[in-house]
């Protein structure tokens, strides 16, 4: 019974935390012209926002490996999570492009540490189903594509009154969410530090 329990709070987890990798990467494009017009940016520099976290996620691909490997699979979520969640909440104050450029470099920071820590999660919280352990979290991962975009303009911003600031920090609360859950119910061996590859 126990280790029916422990394999379904990893698929839990697996999930949770791949659609905390795209909430606010996503959260952005539905409000992208709000931001152009209060911020007053060019074309190109909503297209440097725009392609900003995809070119972090590559940069601290290795480092983040690293990461993982020094403080565990579930060291490394957490870490990665709170990080992702502080750049989104700094976003919220953003008085210019600097600004906003620097807090979303934090955000897509911690989601470029959690992308390998999934990978290493995958193999510790479920070795004997590790294919459908990967098919869980990419299913999130799409949710997480999903979400934002269907439900930040009918829903969200107006609950906030139409700030897109308050909106977009709105999303670093799933995270926050998300890394609370990790600490507590991650698997124990998921706190051993993953060996270093030779």
């Amino acid at each position: 019974m126990n280790r029916v329990i422990t394999e379904r709070a990893s698929f839990a987890l697996l999930w949770i935390c791949g659609v905390s990798l795209r909430l606010t990467v996503l959260a952005v494009p539905p409000v992208i012209s709000m931001i152009q017009r209060d911020l007053n940016l060019s074309g190109t520099e909503i297209g440097l926002l725009s392609g900003m976290p995809v070119v972090v996620f590559a940069i601290v691909a290795a480092p983040g490996s690293s990461l993982v490997a020094r403080m565990g699979v579930r060291g490394a979520l957490i870490c990665g999570l709170l990080i992702a969640a502080g750049g989104t909440i700094f976003r919220i104050g953003a008085a210019n492009a600097w600004q906003l450029y620097l807090t979303t470099m934090l955000m897509s920071v911690g989601i470029a540490i959690m992308q390998p820590a999934m990978a290493a999660a995958v193999r510790e919280w479920a070795p004997e189903r590790s294919a459908f352990g990967t098919a869980v979290y990419t299913n999130g991962l799409i949710m997480g594509e999903i979400i934002p975009v269907a439900t930040m303009l009918p829903l969200v911003l107006p609950y906030f009154g139409g700030s897109w600031r308050l909106a977009m920090g709105a999303w670093a609360l799933p995270l926050i969410g998300a890394a609370v859950t990790v600490a507590m119910l991650a698997p124990k061996s998921a706190g051993n530090v993953v060996p270093k590859q030779a």
